[in-house]
């Protein structure tokens, strides 16, 4: 049974694309975010335990490159995870005004809890797919991603 097609509004037909990732991302954001408080999480505090479990002892500045948020959100998940006893944030040795983040062993505990979440998240999202749709899907999605990020918006073309 082929799934319904979705209701688009008419100021967004000229955009079914983008009307397409919007629906998509709010989907998986609101299955993770789910996924999440069973974990006693907030969304985007997995990326940083993710970033952190592959590379223990980054600055807060790495961390914010890394996940590509902004330094205020990063600050406030910091400080919630710091609460929450999964990390701990000192100051650097070369630089006391480096902020450098520390997991604690129940930090580094979440390593297969935040693996197994991930499969399940990532089971259920392609549950629909064959594999080879999935890695096109794959490829699909960074080509898009690197178009948004990567380009200016467009210019009218000169005649």
């Amino acid at each position: 049974m082929p799934a319904p097609t979705p209701h688009i509004p008419t100021t967004a037909s000229g955009g079914q694309v983008s009307y397409a990732i919007f629906q998509l991302a709010r989907a998986h954001r609101a299955r993770a975010a789910a996924m999440l408080r069973e974990m006693d999480l907030h969304p985007g505090q997995e990326l940083l335990l993710m970033q952190l479990l592959d590379r223990d002892g980054q600055s807060q500045s790495e961390l914010l490159e890394s996940v590509g948020l902004d330094h205020s959100t990063v600050s406030k998940s910091l400080r919630r995870m710091q609460e929450a006893g999964l990390l701990v944030r000192e100051p650097a040795e070369h630089d006391r005004r480096v902020m450098v983040v520390h997991l604690t062993d129940k930090g580094r505990a979440m390593r297969e809890p935040l693996a197994a979440m991930w499969q399940a998240l990532e089971e259920t999202s392609a549950r629909n797919l064959s594999a080879q749709q999935a890695e096109s899907f794959v490829r699909t999605a960074y080509a898009i991603a690197d178009a948004i990020s990567g380009s200016a918006l467009p210019q009218e073309e000169s005649t």
